[in-house]
């Protein structure tokens, strides 16, 4: 039997909702050769859109959609050998014709082909050139020419650049060879909002107005139920639509949380679900998560912890006031501007105009459940 709810993994097309418009504009982008970053919190299903539209094009013969997740690059040289390997990898459909276009369009590089005693082959690239940026980030541009086709390149995690030695001069280049490119177009995406935001929207940064700008926002609460509903009837089972929303209301709509949640439900439920298995399984999240949320908070100062109770109170604008710099121990209104921009810069926030919130919503409802452990810190 097929799990009904799937999270910590993208998802494919049987467990993907709405996304609707999202959808047609990357396949729209993709298909005309629009240059197009991803940008929302975490865990709203960035990865899961982009594989969603590339299964969908995958038998269109003049576009070749390749995808890379740039998570374990620490440095330039990973990066490299990542998109060239990937490339050759990925518009490669045979043994023969990997190692035929590994030797044909990085002739000025070495490519180390391996193949296993059953046919599995391993391809890294050896960057011993000096000048070996050039033949790589031109790569996909050739291919594309001789081939007579159009790629995509995609990359997830593409904010691990950010932390490369000189980064601003790494991302440079890569604007420098991409935007040349009439055959090959780009869908750059990654966990780190804040990161990325500061990366394509600020005009001192190189890929400033590289491409079209999507920016996910979460999906609406009728998706999630029809959604809830239909996995939940395909294996027999009952779910109100009451039960769904609040479902969706405990974990402010958050895509991978939906699903986790939907599926401790389904777990603990017999046929039909309901207040009772609903509460054990908001307990579930909370214990499944406890290890993780007690790392983070081992990560954080005093006055971060003491910021974090204030947002998960539901203190999202009036951080600054001296009721709550007061009662929350927050210091001074200077010290409240520094311990959010620290928090943005980590991640565990999202500034909207005058509004913080939590990024990780379930987060918020640990530290509720565990304040007395605060209060007592």
């Amino acid at each position: 039997m097929d799990n009904p709810f799937v999270y910590g993994i993208a998802t494919d097309c049987n467990h993907f909702t709405d996304r609707e418009e999202e959808t047609k504009r990357l396949s729209l982008n993709f298909t005309y050769g629009i240059n197009t970053i991803l940008i929302s919190p975490r865990r709203l299903g960035k990865t899961s859109l982009v594989n969603k539209v590339s299964e969908q094009m995958a038998d269109i013969k003049s576009l070749k959609i390749i995808r890379m997740d740039a998570f374990a690059c620490r440095n330039e040289d990973d990066f490299y050998r990542l998109f060239a390997t990937e490339i050759i990898r990925q518009v490669s459909s045979k043994t023969e014709n990997l190692i035929e276009n590994a030797k044909r369009f990085l002739s000025n590089l070495v490519p180390k082909i391996s193949i296993g005693q059953e046919g599995d082959v391993s391809f890294s690239l050896e960057t011993t050139e000096e000048h070996y940026s050039s033949d790589v980030l031109t790569l996909p541009e050739k291919i594309a020419k001789e081939k007579g086709v159009r790629i995509v390149v995609c990359i997830d995690e593409f904010q691990q650049i950010g932390e490369f030695t000189d980064s601003l001069t790494f991302q440079r280049k890569l604007r420098s060879a991409w935007q040349l490119q009439t055959n090959t177009s780009y869908c750059l995406y990654g966990s780190k909002r804040h990161v990325l935001m500061n990366m394509f929207a600020k005009a001192s940064y190189p890929f400033y107005k590289f491409g079209d700008i999507v920016l996910l926002d979460k999906i609406a609460t009728s998706y999630w139920v029809e959604y809830i509903q239909n996995q939940f009837s395909k294996t027999k089972k009952t779910i109100s639509v009451e039960l769904c929303e609040s479902i969706c209301e405990y974990v402010e709509s958050n895509s991978s949380y939906v699903q986790q949640l939907s599926w401790l439900l389904w777990a603990r439920t017999g046929k039909v679900a309901n207040e009772e298995s609903f509460r054990l399984a908001k307990q579930d999240l909370l214990n499944q998560n406890h290890i993780l949320f007690l790392k983070y908070i081992n990560e954080l100062s005093g006055y971060q912890v003491n910021m974090i109770r204030a947002i998960s109170e539901g203190h999202t604008t009036d951080l600054s006031t001296g009721k709550i710099i007061s009662e929350y121990n927050l210091g001074s209104t200077a010290n409240v501007n520094r311990v959010r921009k620290a928090l943005e810069a980590k991640e565990f926030v999202e500034v909207t105009g005058k509004k913080v919130e939590l990024s990780d919503p379930v987060f918020g409802r640990w530290v509720i459940k565990n304040l007395n452990l605060f209060l007592q810190s």
